[in-house]
């Protein structure tokens, strides 16, 4: 079975969450994020990486020379977790990381050609687990949910509003 197909499990009605709870968009929220973030997880581990290292890859794609304290905020991680996660990016050979010569107080990071081919890899796990998870909805219905959920994040973290998708 791939990580995309559902598991199919038979439960009796005890084990299903009350129907308070199914009729909570906050409730479900939590729960496909759950699963989207187990499913991730499994996905990625050949690789040796997380999704919080696709994160920081894809950030540096985006703009190369960032500094750590810049992607630690546009990522909303904390500034001594990235450094950790650059380390290991660095010691894979996927990152460089630099003192700013205009202020040595910084380090500039920077996406390595191996890098790259990396992020291309990891892109390809990211659509493979999004097919598997969206897959009961259309198109039309995922490009909906896509622009709700991007409303819903933009309203909630000011971050999402400077970022645009192009799909």
């Amino acid at each position: 079975m791939s990580q995309s197909e559902p598991k199919t499990v038979l439960l009796s009605p005890r084990a299903r969450p009350p129907q308070e709870l199914l009729a909570s968009d906050s409730f479900l929220l939590r729960r496909l994020g759950m699963l989207a973030k187990e499913r991730a997880i499994q996905a990625f581990q050949p690789t040796g990486l997380s999704p919080y290292h696709h994160a920081v890859l894809a950030a540096l794609d985006e703009e190369a020379r960032e500094t750590q304290a810049t992607i630690a905020d546009a990522l909303g991680y904390d500034r001594s977790q990235l450094v950790g996660l650059l380390d290991e990016l660095e010691t894979r050979g996927l990152i460089v990381r630099q003192r700013d010569s205009d202020d040595r107080r910084r380090h500039l990071v920077t996406l390595t050609p191996e890098g790259k081919k990396t992020l291309t890899t990891l892109r390809g796990i990211v659509n493979e687990l999004e097919n598997g998870l969206f897959s009961p909805l259309d198109s039309a219905e995922r490009e909906t949910l896509h622009t709700l959920l991007l409303t819903l994040a933009t309203h909630h973290d000011p971050r999402c509003d400077s970022f645009r998708v192009q799909r």
